[in-house]
């Protein structure tokens, strides 16, 4: 019994070794000639996006600690944020939930955003887009 535990065990290092080998030996997509999106520094992101002193407007401001903070125009928010390629992935937004009467409260369905100058376009967890902000620092 003692003998077969032995060999069982040595076949299963074998199969550990070998798909290590193959995993380690699989292409590059960059050498298959894929496309690799050029990956936004975390530097570039960090900062004041939106309009932090005017009332009733969205801002975020991005920390280097990869920390959010900013109001959706109403509420505080509250989260963290990860830099994603040439995108950014915000976590769980936590929110106060007080109403503003003619308040579009779009940033708080945050999920993701894209840069194109000094313009990041935010979208939801669906993938469409909800709305801009403009660097202000």
């Amino acid at each position: 019994m003692r003998g077969d535990v032995n060999q069982l065990w040595g076949v299963l290092a074998g199969v550990v070794t070998a798909g290590v080998l193959l995993v380690g030996c699989a292409a590059d997509p960059d050498e298959a000639g894929a496309p690799t999106p050029s990956p936004v520094p975390a530097s570039v992101w960090s900062g004041v996006w939106g309009e932090p002193d005017t009332e009733g407007k969205p801002y975020l401001e991005l920390g280097v600690d990869q920390s959010v903070a900013g109001s959706d125009g109403c509420n505080r928010l509250m989260g963290q944020w990860r830099p994603d390629g040439d995108t950014v992935s915000f976590g769980q937004l936590a929110s106060t939930m007080m109403f503003c009467e003619g308040v579009d409260t779009w940033l708080s369905a945050a999920a993701t955003a894209t840069l194109s100058g000094s313009t990041m376009t935010v979208r939801n967890v669906a993938g469409d887009e909800i709305g801009t902000l403009t660097r202000a620092d």
